[in-house]
């Protein structure tokens, strides 16, 4: 239910910053930095948006709270209930750290990788390149954003009834878990995480480029 919002909101917040950025700096085309400054700044949008929802479904899907929750709305009104309003808003800096990170690695590399490669002269050849430019930017995305995004998990899924949390935030959060469980810990799921967002991030572009030449032929 999260992940489709998530999506849009991804593609239509960098589309909106592009230009903005541009206007601002006063530049006729967009730029590698820009190119990054815009997709971080699309993820904290993203991320502000998302955060909330993405800590309903993290108190849905982990294993210790199995049945603990009839559904999306009983989770909800239990974590009022239990840790009153500002418990939504749990986890909502690492949210912020994972979206800027995960959003100015894609979009960056996809820019950075279109520049290198030839220009596609068919429309075959555009498909894929941009789902090469895609899948390279999701990993990188992801390479990126798998240490704040196991630090939000664990910040989410910490019902604050229990007592103070051991951290609130993704600088203290890592660093506690690279002192108490070691570096690797903080890539723990990177492996399926890469697999599904590698690819995932090819396919993304792909059907976003065919969407909105789409809707531009016909709509606009």
């Amino acid at each position: 239910m999260v992940e489709a919002p998530k999506r849009a909101i991804k593609f239509a917040s960098n589309d909106t910053y592009g230009p903005m950025y541009m206007r601002l700096f006063n530049q006729k085309q967009l730029t590698q930095s820009l190119a990054i400054m815009t997709g971080v700044t699309a993820g904290i949008t993203e991320a502000l948006i998302v955060a909330t929802p993405e800590l309903v479904k993290i108190r849905l899907q982990a294993k210790e709270n199995a049945g603990r929750y009839a559904g999306t709305m009983d989770c909800v009104r239990k974590i009022y209930a239990e840790e009153g309003l500002k418990a939504f808003a749990n986890g909502l800096e690492a949210t912020i750290w994972r979206h800027a990170l995960w959003n100015g690695g894609y979009f960056g590399s996809i820019f950075g990788i279109k520049k290198l490669m030839p220009k596609a002269e068919t429309k075959r050849g555009e498909l894929a390149v941009n789902f090469a430019a895609g899948a390279i930017g999701g990993t990188v995305g992801t390479t990126l954003n798998t240490p704040p995004d196991v630090v939000k998990t664990r910040i989410q899924n910490y019902n604050s009834a229990k007592g103070p949390p051991p951290y609130t935030t993704f600088l203290a959060g890592a660093r506690t878990i690279a002192r108490e469980e070691g570096v690797r810990a903080l890539y723990k799921g990177y492996v399926p995480k890469v697999l599904r967002l590698g690819p995932g991030g090819g396919i993304l572009l792909v059907v976003y480029d065919h969407v909105t030449t789409y809707m531009r032929d016909h709509f606009l």
